[in-house]
C-alpha cells in the first residue's frame, strides 16, 4: 500500500465533502491525529477502516487505495531495428544481397507503446526503459515525444549504446531473423521503474529471455521478474507482460515464475507451449488448438489471474478466468499487401492492451488485436502500418478471416 497515495486521496475526498480533519476523524471514531498522520503519509489506516472509509466518501475501496489512475506503462526493452531486406537467406558461409536498408524504433516499450498511441492519441502513457548517450538513443526518445508519450522515466546511459536488432527481411516471404545486441537493456533493473508513484492503471512490460537483470534468478520468487511483477500488483496495478522467441530453450525456467504475478499474459504459441512441452503444431503444420487451448489452462495452474492470450500466425486465442475460451482467425489481407512482419506481436499486443484497457469482450479484443495486427504487416517496420481505431474497424469489415 503506498502510504502517500492513500493519505492524498483522503484529504481530496475529505475536502471535496467539506469536512474538517476533527469531523471525519469524528465519523469514524478515531482521533484526528491519526486523520492527519494519513493525510501527510506517516501512516495509513487499519484494512478493517478502508470500507467504512469507501462508504463515507461514496467510492470504492479500490478508489482509496489508486485514486483516479489513468493510462498505460510499457517498461523493458528499447530497441533501434536496422531493417535489411534481402533476396532471401543464405545457407552459412554463403551470400545474400541486401536490397534495401533502413532504422526505425523496435522493442517491446517503443512498438507497443506507439502503436497505443497511433490506436488512440487520448490515452495517457508512459515510456520506461535505458537508451545510451548516443544518436539511436536521442533518435528513439524523439520518435516517443512526437507521439505525445512520457518519457521522464526513460533513462539515458553512458558508456554503452542504445541496444539494437539488425532484421533481416526475405523479400516475398516476409519472413524474419534477428541479430541483437543487449547495450542499455543490459543494465535496465527493477530499480529505474518508480512502481510507488506510478499514476496507472496497467503495467506491461517485455520481454522475458531480453532484460537480463529481470531474467536472473531469486531465492524467494523464482526470478527478479516476478518478484517485480508482485510489487506491481502489490502497489494495484494491473501486470501483463511480453516474452521474445529465441533458441535458448529457458521458457519454463523464466516464464513460469511470472506467471503467478500476472493478470495478462499475452504472448506466442511458441513461447506459451515451451512452458508445457506441448507441441502448437500438428505434425502438418497447422494449429494444434487442442495443445494451445491445454497451455493456457496450464497458465491459469500456474497462477494467471486474469486473461491468457496466445496468438500465432493464423489465429488468436484468449481463455478468461472464468473458463470461457475464445478464438477467432487472422485477418485475411491480400499477399502482395504484406510488407513486412516485424513488431506484429508488438502490434496484436497492443490492440490487445487497448481492448483491455476499455473493457472490450474477449471476442471485440480478439478481433481487434488482430485487425492492429494487419496493419503492422503493410509496413516493413514496426509502426509505420498501424492506423486508428477508426481506420482498424473499417480494415475489420474490408476483409474476411484465415481458417485453423
Amino acid at each position: 500500500m503506498d502510504q502517500s497515495l492513500v493519505g492524498k486521496n483522503i484529504a481530496e475526498l475529505r475536502r471535496r465533502f467539506g469536512w474538517t480533519q476533527a469531523e471525519l476523524a469524528d465519523k469514524l471514531k478515531v482521533s484526528d491525529k491519526a486523520i492527519s498522520k494519513w493525510e501527510c503519509g506517516s501512516g495509513y489506516p487499519e484494512i478493517t477502516q478502508l470500507p467504512s472509509l469507501a462508504e463515507l466518501f461514496n467510492v470504492s475501496v479500490d478508489y482509496l487505495l489508486r485514486g483516479d489512475r489513468r493510462g498505460i506503462v510499457i517498461a523493458g526493452s528499447i530497441i533501434i531495428d536496422i531493417l535489411k531486406i534481402i533476396e532471401s537467406y543464405p545457407e552459412k558461409g554463403m551470400l545474400a544481397k541486401v536490397l534495401d536498408i533502413d532504422k526505425a524504433v523496435g522493442g517491446c516499450v517503443s512498438n507497443t507503446i506507439i502503436d497505443i498511441s497511433i490506436i488512440d492519441k487520448k490515452i495517457p502513457l508512459s515510456a520506461i526503459g535505458r537508451v545510451g548517450d548516443d544518436e539511436n538513443g536521442r533518435y528513439i526518445i524523439s520518435q516517443l515525444q512526437n507521439h505525445n508519450i512520457d518519457t521522464s522515466n526513460v533513462k539515458i546511459t553512458s558508456g554503452v549504446p542504445t541496444a539494437f536488432t539488425d532484421v533481416m527481411t526475405e523479400k516475398n516471404e516476409g519472413a524474419r531473423t534477428f541479430f541483437t545486441n543487449g547495450g542499455a537493456n543490459d543494465l535496465f533493473s527493477p530499480d529505474d521503474v518508480p512502481v510507488e508513484s506510478l499514476n496507472c492503471d496497467m503495467l506491461h512490460i517485455g520481454y522475458i529471455l531480453l532484460l537480463k537483470l529481470f531474467d536472473m534468478p531469486d531465492d524467494e520468487y523464482g526470478t527478479v521478474m516476478a518478484r517485480f511483477l508482485k510489487r506491481c500488483q502489490d502497489n494495484m496495478i494491473k501486470t501483463s507482460f511480453d516474452v521474445v522467441s529465441d533458441n535458448t530453450g529457458a521458457y519454463k525456467e523464466k516464464i513460469m515464475p511470472a506467471l503467478k504475478y500476472t493478470n495478462y499474459c499475452i504472448i506466442n504459441e511458441i513461447e506459451s507451449c515451451g512452458v508445457t512441452g506441448l507441441d502448437p503444431r500438428n505434425p502438418d503444420g497447422t494449429v494444434n488448438v487442442e495443445n494451445i487451448r491445454k497451455t493456457m489452462e496450464k497458465f491459469f495452474e500456474y497462477g494467471v489471474k486474469d486473461k491468457v492470450i496466445v496468438h500465432c500466425k493464423e489465429a488468436g486465442f484468449c481463455l478468461s478466468s472464468n473458463g470461457e475460451f475464445t478464438s477467432i482467425g487472422s485477418v485475411d489481407i491480400p499477399r502482395d499487401m504484406i510488407k513486412g512482419t516485424c513488431g506484429a506481436g508488438d502490434a496484436f499486443c497492443a490492440g490487445c492492451l487497448y481492448g483491455l484497457y476499455n473493457g472490450m469482450s474477449d471476442l471485440e479484443m480478439l478481433e481487434f488485436a488482430s485487425g492492429a495486427a494487419v496493419c503492422n504487416l503493410t509496413s516493413a517496420d514496426s509502426i509505420g502500418g498501424m492506423k486508428s481505431k477508426e481506420e482498424i474497424l473499417k480494415i475489420l469489415k474490408t476483409y474476411g478471416r484465415m481458417k485453423f
